[in-house]
Order: structure tokens, then C-alpha cells, then sequence
């Protein structure tokens, strides 16, 4: 059995780690910002118990193998800026969908391309997926476009697909194929 409460990962700029308990104030403070959760399927969060649920959750879950959430941490200050998420693991087609979410002040910096880039690398040649999957909110164009630049391609559009806090929202469908990622690994950085 795959299990990833020892999972860490690497980029020249963040530590990615499994969270931990003393991570549910800044977990708080990202998403508890209406910036943060404009585009998420849940409302802001108004609570720590909240932080402390997901992280007690996610100890349980990633000693188990059901999927992966790593605390995106910057090397320079060890500032945990935001989470990134392979969920939904499907062993028998090998595929899992991706999730993410940073705080505000990180935006516009490459970061979360970083860290997804090495999720993504993790499960394509770590964990064998065969696809990865994000479902986003259209109208979140930055989201769009970093998972068009991991090479990700928009497969479908589906209506009204959420009711948060009594808002309706669509859902765009995107995917990607460990044959695309090698692909875009040949071609270099985009």
C-alpha cells in the first residue's frame, strides 16, 4: 500500500510537506480570504476548527493512501503559502484530480506553477498516473492559464454545476496525459 505522510518535495524555491497541526493559523488566514475563495466550491472559511479538521483529516487520509496534500512552503522564510492536492485516486485507470489553492499576497509570482509542476512530476512517475484532472470555476482566468501553461487542455463545461452560499457556478474540465507532460518535458520550459 502507497501511503504520503513522509512525501516531500522540492522546487528551487518551495518545500513541499505534508501539513501539520501547527499550520491551521496560516491555513486560516488563506483561506479565510474572500480573494483566496472566489473561485473555490466552499465558502471562506470562518474558523479554526476548520484548518484543524482538514489537517486532522489529511493525517488520516495520507497514512492511508487515499490522496495527497502537500503545504506549500517558501525555502527563504518558511512561509506556508498554500496547498496543492492529488485527490480522487483512481488506481485502476491511474488517474487523480488535481486541486490548489494560495494565498493572495503569492499571486502573480510562479509559485503555484512551481509546485504543481512538481506534484504533477510526482504523480506521473511516483504514483504511475495516466492522467490528471482539474475542475475549476471558468471565470478564474489565472487558474485557466497555469494549468494551460502545465499543458493542460480544456475538455468540457459543465452548468451550474456548484451553489456556494447560494451563488451558481459552471465548472471547465481540464486534463492531462502523462504522454502530454513528457512531451512538454521534451519541448523545455513553457
Amino acid at each position: 500500500m502507497t501511503t504520503f505522510e513522509k512525501v516531500k518535495l522540492q522546487t528551487s524555491r518551495l518545500i513541499l510537506r505534508p501539513l501539520q497541526e501547527t499550520d491551521a493559523a496560516a491555513l486560516l488566514a488563506i483561506f479565510s480570504d474572500e480573494k483566496v475563495m472566489q473561485y473555490w466550491s466552499t465558502p471562506p472559511w470562518d474558523s479554526i476548527e476548520i484548518a484543524e479538521a482538514l489537517i486532522a483529516r489529511d493525517l488520516k487520509a495520507m497514512a492511508a493512501g487515499d490522496y495527497i496534500r502537500l503545504g506549500i512552503e517558501r525555502k527563504e522564510d518558511r512561509v506556508l503559502m498554500g496547498n496543492c492536492t492529488l485527490f480522487d485516486l483512481d488506481k485502476q485507470c491511474r488517474r487523480a484530480e488535481i486541486g490548489y489553492g494560495m494565498a493572495h499576497s503569492a499571486w502573480g509570482k510562479g509559485y503555484m506553477h512551481e509546485a504543481l509542476s512538481a506534484l504533477l512530476d510526482f504523480g506521473f512517475t511516483q504514483l504511475n498516473l495516466n492522467r490528471a484532472e482539474a475542475d475549476i470555476d471558468p471565470r478564474n482566468i489565472a487558474s485557466a492559464k497555469c494549468l494551460e501553461r502545465l499543458g493542460f487542455s480544456r475538455e468540457g463545461y459543465l452548468r451550474e454545476r456548484w451553489i456556494v452560499d447560494g451563488v451558481v457556478s459552471d465548472t471547465a474540465l481540464y486534463g492531462l496525459l502523462v504522454s502530454d507532460w513528457h512531451n512538454r518535458l521534451k519541448l523545455g520550459p513553457q
